[in-house]
C-alpha cells in the first residue's frame, strides 16, 4: 500500500450500471454489467487530487430525476485507495489506463427508461446520463 499512490494517474466518476434481472437469472455479473453504455465515465480525469483527501472524505451523491438517492463520502470506503490498489495488483497486473471502481454508497435502486442519473463527487464534478432501453 505504501507505493500504491505512485501509480495513480487520476480520479474520475463512474456510473456502474447493472441489469439486476440478468444478474439474478444468471447468478453472474458479466452479462449483467456488460452492455454497451453500462459504465459511463467522466466528466474528465482529475490528475491534481491528493489521495489523502479521499481518506478524509469527499462527498459522493447520486440523483435520480433530481432526487437524492445516494449520499455518502469517500471516507465511508471499506478499504482506502492504497489498500484497494495493493490488493488488486496482487492478483492481476495493472497497466496504464486501467481503472479500479471503489464501490457505491447505500441506496442502489432501480432505474427506468427515461430516467436521468447524475453522479457527483466533490472536487471531481458531475456525470449525468439518461437511461435508455437496452
Amino acid at each position: 500500500p505504501e507505493q500504491a499512490t505512485d501509480v495513480i494517474h487520476g480520479y474520475t466518476i463512474a456510473n456502474d450500471v447493472t441489469a439486476r434481472d440478468l444478474q439474478k437469472s444468471d447468478v453472474q455479473f458479466t452479462r449483467a454489467k456488460g452492455f454497451d453504455s453500462f459504465c459511463p465515465l467522466g466528466p474528465w480525469i482529475e490528475t491534481d487530487l491528493d489521495p489523502d483527501d479521499f481518506a478524509k472524505g469527499r462527498r459522493v451523491q447520486t440523483h435520480l430525476n433530481g432526487d437524492v438517492v445516494q449520499d455518502g463520502t469517500t471516507a465511508d470506503l471499506i478499504f482506502d485507495i492504497p489498500t484497494l490498489i495493493a490488493h488488486v495488483s496482487s492478483v492481476m497486473t495493472l497497466l496504464p489506463g486501467d481503472l479500479i471502481l471503489t464501490g457505491t454508497p447505500a441506496g442502489v435502486g432501480p432505474m427506468e427508461v427515461g430516467d436521468e442519473v447524475e453522479v457527483s463527487i466533490e472536487g471531481l464534478g458531475s456525470l449525468t446520463n439518461p437511461v435508455a432501453a437496452r
